[in-house]
This record gives structure tokens, C-alpha cells and sequence, in this order.
């Protein structure tokens, strides 16, 4: 892995375990078998839903966005507020808000 996604452990310790899977030139970070979280270009992005997004949205934090086809591709996943980075409960509360994200999107509940 890297620097960052062994960080990244450390990050949410107060949410509780973390795994670092590689994909696609970047990582998924899962909680319990299940992706709640990307890195791309050394940036975290959580999972959002309809029921989380405004969240984001309020903070002013960007989506993930990769292109196919030469055509932006804008994904569920939002870049994490910097704050968590300085504050585990923080952290921890971001990353719980992205797992039921996560939960609901696998239950067809977005």
C-alpha cells in the first residue's frame, strides 16, 4: 500500500477497522467487507446517498470524477472533509455517515 492508506488506519481508529484493498491505480478502503471510502491521487473520498450528500455539499467538497471516453464520470463519492485528519471523533463520525451510506446503497435504499 502507501504511506497514506497505512494512515488512513490511524485516521479512523475510532470508527474501528479498516482494510486497504488496491484497484483501478487507486484504493478502496472497506469496514467490514464493505467499501465505504476511495483514494485517488493521494485523496480520500467517502460514499455518499441521497440522504448524506447535502452534507458534503454544505462543506463544499468535491466529488470524485474520472474520465471514460473522454467523458467526465462523476461517482458517489465525495471528498473527505480535511478536519478529520486533525480530529479522530471527527473522523470517526464522517466515516459512519459514509459506512450507512455504503449500507443503504447496498440495500437499494438511496
Amino acid at each position: 500500500m502507501s504511506d497514506y492508506t497505512d494512515y488512513l488506519g490511524d485516521v479512523f481508529a475510532a470508527f474501528g477497522p479498516i482494510t486497504v484493498r488496491r484497484m483501478f491505480g487507486g484504493y478502496g478502503i472497506y469496514h467490514d467487507g464493505l467499501m465505504f471510502a476511495l483514494v485517488a491521487d493521494e485523496t480520500l473520498y467517502l460514499k455518499v446517498d441521497a440522504q448524506s450528500l447535502g452534507d458534503f455539499e454544505a462543506q463544499g467538497l468535491e466529488p470524485f470524477v474520472y474520465v471514460k471516453g473522454g467523458r467526465p464520470v462523476k461517482m458517489s463519492y465525495y471528498q473527505a472533509p480535511v478536519a478529520i485528519f486533525e480530529d479522530e471523533a471527527l473522523a470517526a463520525d464522517w466515516a459512519r455517515r459514509a459506512f450507512a451510506a455504503a449500507l443503504r446503497t447496498r440495500a437499494g435504499k438511496s
